[in-house]
């Protein structure tokens, strides 16, 4: 294998001979170890030059990550969905339980009084946390945000009741007979003011009790107007202490004459207003 002889590939040369029209043609003899040096050392350069380029100029993005903005904007979208996901799902367990609660606030609206042998009474008196998982139906942006208002808090000041209109309470609080408020005797018409600030969370008409309002306070108290004649609120307007929501009536079946029903409930369970009124 005489190919393979060091000498003899010493001994070996590369020509080159250009064939330019312009030109008069000339070959150009090299050695071999002359033509690999001088490939060698184009590569070299060629890398050099390339490194270079790459590393002051833009080109890079154009080579490898054309499509790098496209990325960026996609991620951050990405992101966005993310996090309003997160926020739906936050608000919407908090509407679940809110809706919870209101379904059986409905059910008490219906009638001014409760034996306490009824089912619904019980019901009333227990805490209602519902949970919704979380990737679950739509349902679940405003009820977390709810609860963040409106939940217990132990350290917070204590929420001071006024008077919702004035009158003579003609029937007092009496749970044993199932008469969960107080009555005022105010003729048709009269103002009926918040009680304290807070939510409107029931704001309509129901068969027994008329045009009726519901209120959720701080530390989980509820107000409750019945036997309505006008409503000026609706359900999520936020109201003041002493602020103007409805006017008195004889609304409903549940109801002998004109005159306010008015309850204070806390955790599901009814407070005795005349305990709770400001004097």
């Amino acid at each position: 294998m005489k190919w393979l002889n060091f000498k003899n590939i010493k001994n070996s040369s590369v020509y080159v001979t250009p064939n330019l029209p312009i030109l008069s043609t000339t070959s150009y003899k090299f050695s071999l170890f002359k033509a690999l040096g001088f490939i060698g050392l184009y590569t070299l350069v060629a890398w050099f030059v390339l490194i270079v380029i790459l590393s002051v100029t833009p080109l890079k993005d154009f080579l490898f990550v054309a499509d790098n903005n496209e990325l960026k904007t996609q991620n951050e979208k990405i992101q966005q969905l993310r996090n309003r996901v997160i926020l739906l799902t936050e608000q919407l367990q908090a509407l679940a339980s809110t809706n919870e609660r209101l379904k059986f606030a409905v059910k008490l609206a219906e009638k001014d009084s409760i034996s306490p042998k009824d089912p619904l009474y019980d019901t009333l008196q227990k805490t209602i946390k519902k949970k919704i998982k979380i990737g679950g139906n739509v349902f679940e942006a405003f009820n977390l945000l709810l609860d963040r208002i409106f939940q217990e808090d132990q350290n917070s000041k204590e929420i001071l009741f006024l008077d919702p209109t004035k009158g003579i309470v003609i029937q007092v609080f009496n749970p044993s007979t199932g008469h969960f408020g107080i009555d005022y005797g105010v003729k048709t018409g009269s103002p009926i003011y918040a009680s304290a600030g807070g939510l409107v969370i029931f704001s309509d008409y129901t068969v027994d009790s008329g045009f009726m309002m519901i209120i959720q306070h701080d530390n989980n108290f509820t107000t409750i107007y019945k036997h309505c004649s006008s409503l000026f609120k609706k359900a999520k307007d936020v109201v003041i202490t002493g602020e103007l929501i409805a006017l008195s009536g004889n609304s409903g079946k549940n109801t002998t004459g004109p005159h306010l029903h008015f309850e204070i409930w806390q955790k599901g369970k009814p407070v005795d207003p005349q305990i709770l009124l400001v004097k």
